[in-house]
């Protein structure tokens, strides 16, 4: 004989149960792939950022206890970099969101058929590497490529634009290939969204417009939200991109961990510069998250 609280359904209690072993074995694949790539790694990183170089041998790292690099890394010089490559990710962030919410939304809202279609269009980039498709732009924009010819060619202008090399080449580049990550979280929360909400506000007198920032944009935070890290966290640290379209004369942080690590052979302090970051996006992530946590609970 079992005994149920009132209200508590056989459903409830199973899903109430403890873990057994077997679940727990299922997730040991999961925890080492973390512990190896994720834990380990930034474990490192921190403890090489306050160590030192070897002044003798370039490369060596010394394992002596520094605050030196961050020192370094808190000069006015790298902190307007880390500001312009903060600004890069959030005009990029941006953009992707004011392009790929109406993306979302219309894909949720489409037929099956067509939504299937819809979201192989938004994953087809995934099946290349970024790099092509940062090349791809690169033919196009720059100043013998197809977007300056074609416009010579329409007699609209005489000589061609400056595009490439440029920050609005950088933007270009970086929201072409961040897109959809703000696309496809966005669409899960829209497709969750209960359609019986947004019905009772236009049934109650609300307009589209009051309908849409009150009930439809508060529910589907969660998924911005989702689509705001996915799209912010690389976009700030991308260096490829932005040495490709940027040109590298106005280098961002990405950049400068990228050539200290590799070029400068100084790993203490791009580890410094890292750590920086790491740090700003738990700051951003304990700022963000309480909102979407609240809009979680609203929309259950």
């Amino acid at each position: 004989m079992s005994f149920l609280l009132p209200g508590t359904s056989l459903s409830d209690a199973a899903h109430r149960r403890p873990a057994g072993w077997g679940a727990w074995l299922l997730l040991t694949p999961l925890a080492l792939w973390l512990l190896l790539f994720v834990v380990v790694p930034t474990v490192m990183l921190v403890v090489i950022s306050f160590c030192q170089r070897q002044p003798d041998a370039i490369g060596e790292i010394v394992y002596d206890f520094t605050l030196e690099n961050y020192g370094r890394a808190l000069d006015p010089l790298y902190l307007k970099i880390l500001g312009k490559s903060v600004l890069y990710a959030l005009v990029t962030t941006a953009l992707c969101l004011v392009i790929g919410y109406p993306v979302a939304y219309f894909i949720a809202r489409a037929g099956d058929r067509w939504r299937n279609i819809l979201l192989l269009l938004v994953m087809i980039p995934f099946w290349t590497s970024f790099l092509v498709r940062t090349y791809a732009w690169i033919s196009i924009l720059s100043s013998n490529g197809f977007l300056n010819a074609a416009l010579i060619g329409l007699g609209w202008i005489e000589e061609p634009i400056p595009i490439m090399y440029t920050p609005y080449a950088v933007v270009l580049g970086l929201v072409y290939n961040y897109l959809p990550f703000m696309i496809l979280p966005i669409y899960g929360s829209v497709e969750k969204l209960d359609n019986a909400l947004v019905e009772a506000a236009y049934d109650l007198g609300a307009r589209p417009g009051h309908a849409f920032f009150r009930v439809i944009l508060p529910l589907t935070r969660p998924g911005i939200v989702a689509g705001f890290f996915m799209v912010f966290v690389p976009a700030i640290a991308m260096f490829a991109i932005t040495t490709l379209m940027g040109g590298g004369s106005d280098p961002t942080i990405g950049e400068v961990i990228q050539k200290q690590f590799l070029a400068a052979r100084h790993a203490p302090f791009g580890a410094a510069l890292g750590t920086l970051l790491l740090l700003l996006f738990f700051v951003a992530l304990l700022l963000v998250r309480p909102r979407a946590s609240r809009s979680e609970e609203a929309a259950a």
